[in-house]
Parts: structure tokens; sequence; C-alpha cells
């Protein structure tokens, strides 16, 4: 039985649920920077979810199935994503990148194109960290049965994407979180600063993070430090994040708020993960 929405947004284990999903995240950006990055902003994670559910509902017997350019554009245009060249600037990108490349077989049109290992291990070491947050809430076995039958993300996957991209509350995160979310890398920054949420003393009105340096974090997450300073600065005029040492500014805490927001906005996803894979699992 998967968990519902409402159900994970208040398990009393949630968060540290979160804080060891975002860790194994921010964990696999240090072994695959640029693999990562297509993941870091939640446009991208649209982008790239339904690319891949695209790939996997291909069917031989369905001309213009898979993943094409005008298939992914038609997807995410319709829920309002991104536009038409961003969408073709993104395959683009993939491709450069040898994140994909064209379909084995006759040229047809439109092109087909497939990911490459390197992307099959990208989206199955981010399904299986998923599947493991959420094996910490009720000592599942999710993890474990997917790395025993890989062939179960092929059924998941599609389904949780195609979940996620329809629920409104998935699509346009809070505020407060999307401040972050909606530019480059901020994914990244949000995974870091969860990574580091200090439970010790419970979860009050302000939550410590500790130190953050914001040079380095910028040169290792390889965006510009202005713009980490901008994203940082407009947070905390909204009184989401701050700092015990205002001046120095290296030590700090985010608000409770900010905290339940993105709870319950990770919690829409992670119920979708869950669904998908147990629906995998009953087939």
């Amino acid at each position: 039985m998967s968990f519902p929405i409402e159900q994970l947004a208040r398990h009393p284990k949630f968060v540290a649920s979160l804080r060891f999903l975002s860790e194994a995240l921010r964990n696999r950006y240090d072994s695959g920077p640029r693999v990562a990055r297509m993941l870091a902003s939640h446009q991208r994670w649209l982008l790239s979810q339904s690319a891949y559910a695209l790939h996997l509902e291909h069917d031989p017997t369905v001309p213009g199935t898979g993943l094409t350019v005008v298939a992914l554009r038609d997807l995410i245009t319709h829920y309002r994503v991104a536009s038409r060249n961003t969408v073709l600037s993104f395959i683009e990108e993939l491709l450069t990148y040898r994140f994909l490349e064209l379909a084995p077989g006759p040229a047809r049109r439109p092109r087909r194109y497939v990911p490459t290992e390197t992307t099959y291990s990208a989206m199955f070491g981010w399904y299986l960290a998923n599947l493991a947050a959420l094996d910490l809430l009720d000592d599942g076995d999710r993890a474990a049965a997917l790395a025993a039958a890989p062939m179960l993300l092929d059924l998941a996957q599609p389904r949780m994407a195609r979940n996620c991209l329809a629920t409104d509350l998935w699509r346009e995160p809070p505020e407060s979180v999307a401040l972050f979310l909606w530019t480059e890398s901020g994914g990244l920054v949000v995974d870091h600063i969860m990574s580091k949420l200090d439970l010790s003393g419970g979860v009050g009105d302000r939550i410590d993070i500790g130190r953050i340096d914001a040079r380095a974090l910028a040169t290792h997450f390889m965006i510009s430090r202005t713009h980490l300073q901008r994203l940082l600065r407009k947070s905390a005029d909204r009184g989401d994040i701050g700092w015990h040492d205002e001046v120095k500014k290296t030590r700090m805490w985010i608000s409770r708020n900010f905290l339940d927001q993105y709870c319950g906005w990770q919690a829409v996803k992670l119920a979708a993960v869950d669904e998908a894979f147990a629906w995998a699992r009953s087939v």
C-alpha cells in the first residue's frame, strides 16, 4: 500500500526522510555534475522526466510514439511548462552532451531518440534514492525490490512522471520554494540546504542549517556567486531563511513555514513515486 500525499506530509519521520534524500541527490551531483544539472531546476526536472517517460512508452507498432521533439513539445506545451524553442534547445543539449542518441534502425520522421547508458543510470539512481527515502518511513523494501528487478523502472517511471506533470501542486511549487527551483541550479542549492537540517533539537520556528559558505557553494555548483547571493537575499527578505550571525552571514537557519511548504510540495512527488512503484509491482 502506498502513502497518500496528506499522510506523507505529516509523517513524523518525513523531514528526516527528506534530509536523507537531499543528501543522496547532492552526492549524486558530486559523482556526475553534468547529468545532475539536468534535474537542477524544476523546469529541467519536468522536461527530463517527461522525455524519459515518452521514451519508455514507445510502441514499435504505433508510428510516432517514443521520444521525439514533436511528442515532447506537445506534452510540455500542453501544461505550459516551457516554450517550443525551450524544448528544442533542451533536446539539442542532451544530444550535445551524449545523454540522448538517435534510435537505431532506419531513419524516419519524426526522428526518435533514446537515452544513453549515462542517462539510464542517472534516472535509475534517482528513482532508487526516492524509494529509499520512502522506505525510511515504514521500513519498506521498495529500494531492494527495484535493485532486484530494475525493469520495474520501465513501468513505474512513466506513470509517476505523468501524474506529477498533471498535478498543479507539483508543477507550480509554493512561492518560497519556487524562488529557487525556477532558476538554474536552484534545486541543487535547496538540496544542499535540506541535507544540512539540524533536527537534534526538534523542529521549531527556526531550524538550524549550520555554516553556509556562499562563495564555496557557488563554485561547487558552478553557478554565479552573485546569482546565488541574490537568491538568498530574496529568500531572506521573505523571512524564509536568515542568519544567526547577520554580519558575516555564515550560520544559516530556515523558517518552519519554508520547511512546511517544501515538505508539502515534496509529498506530492513522493506519493506519485510510491503509487507508481506499487502499481508496477502488482502488474
